[in-house]
């Protein structure tokens, strides 16, 4: 092959590659969860978090789901889809997983506890991690 043409060949893949190397961007935040998490920054995007270090969870108007690992560290997953209309701040999570970590792909289903009655489940997306500044006087 002679080398301009080989040049030429490279230089075409060259955007596929780098398309292809950048990672998705996390969903845009829905009026709920940017009010939630009001002082917060964004931080990495993980594909899995470690589930006996959250301490509790807050599910946000069909928007979305925080999983609060401390005081200052907090994961948001947006349902894959973007949306799950099944989430209700009224509403529980019910998560079966067969490991310690909960994973983007993994469902969680919702649920009414009184009476026990199954709403509908989810698909996990990414999670999106967010920390309080230290001198933040954020809500915890």
């Amino acid at each position: 092959m002679r080398p301009s043409l080989l040049l030429a060949c490279a230089a075409a893949l060259l955007p596929a590659v780098s398309a292809v190397a950048k990672p998705p961007e996390p969903p845009a935040l829905g009026p709920g969860l940017t009010a939630a998490l009001e002082g917060r920054t964004r931080g990495a995007t993980r594909s899995c978090i470690a589930l006996p270090r959250t301490g509790g969870t807050q599910i946000v108007n069909g928007e979305g789901i925080i999983y609060k690992q401390s005081g200052s560290r907090w994961y948001v997953n947006v349902p894959s889809g973007g949306r799950c209309t099944a989430l209700r701040d009224n509403r529980t999570l019910i998560t079966r997983t067969p490991s310690t970590q909960l994973c983007r792909g993994d469902i969680v289903r919702v649920a009414d506890l009184n009476p026990y009655f199954e709403m509908g489940s989810c698909g996990l997306g990414d999670f999106v991690e967010y920390r309080r500044a230290p001198n933040s006087r954020s809500r915890p």
